[in-house]
């Protein structure tokens, strides 16, 4: 029986391969730009959703419910084509103009409408769930651990900051590495704009030199390669479970 064969001359050469190492480029600064942002996101709702006052809480648990509920491309479309046209007309002109200190090789443009709706959207989408994660991993900390600092003499914050918090990381940590992942699987997506953008640049590949499969191949192994290697570094780099806390009730009590 013949096999498929496949022919990466073509691929790996001209135009596609400026495709793929530009997509490969441009995913991994979204990557990294979306990450930050959701962070930054994750932390502000957490510490509304824990800061026991109701004019925190609710405001922050409607906009978990919004934007964890809403497909994410609805979200960039609405970043793009709604949230540009509410800013400022002098920032939309700045945003629109020619920003060469902010060129990545690769024509890769930092301060464009897609690349900004494309983080924004990821960052708030994925921080949203990322707050959530670490919110049960917080809940799932032994009541008696927030008991056991206040006796000790830690305050409210400082139990939160260097008992709580970091207890709740360990407990969350798989499910928040795997928020991040998708972020990084998504970016394609959010950077494309839409379905027709991504065909549009299959058929430019096909119509080059007929080798769409192999294109399909290679950006799976650079992705999988990629997530890979994020994967196991935040897994890594992350915090661990202890079997007992420094703050813990004193033996024999």
């Amino acid at each position: 029986m013949g096999g498929l064969t496949f022919d990466w001359t073509g691929v790996l050469s001209g135009a596609p391969l400026h495709w793929l190492t530009t997509g490969l480029a441009t995913t991994l600064c979204v990557t990294l730009t979306g990450c930050l942002l959701a962070s930054a996101v994750a932390v502000l709702l957490l510490g509304l959703r824990i800061s026991g006052r109701r004019l925190g809480q609710w405001p922050a648990a409607a906009v978990i419910e919004l934007f964890r509920n809403t497909p994410l491309l609805v979200q960039i479309f609405f970043w793009y084509f709604v949230g540009l046209g509410l800013l400022p007309e002098g920032w939309r002109n700045w945003i629109n103009g020619d920003h060469p200190w902010a060129v990545l090789p690769g024509d890769i443009g930092l301060l464009t409408p897609e690349f900004l709706a494309a983080t924004w959207g990821l960052g708030i989408f994925s921080g949203v769930f990322i707050a959530e994660e670490i919110r049960a991993g917080l809940m799932a900390v032994p009541h008696g651990q927030r008991e056991a600092a206040l006796s000790q003499g830690f305050g409210h914050w400082s139990t939160l900051a260097y008992v709580l918090l970091p207890q709740a990381l360990a407990n969350a940590w798989q499910p928040v590495v795997g928020q991040y992942l998708n972020l990084m699987k998504l970016s394609s997506l959010a950077t494309a704009i839409g379905l027709a953008e991504i065909t549009y640049q299959v058929r430019q590949i096909e119509s080059y030199n007929s080798h769409a499969v192999e294109a399909f191949a290679i950006g799976t192994l650079i992705y999988l390669a990629i997530g890979m290697v994020m994967g196991q570094l935040l897994l890594r780099c992350g915090p661990r479970r202890r079997a007992e806390t420094r703050c813990g009730p004193p033996h024999g009590t």
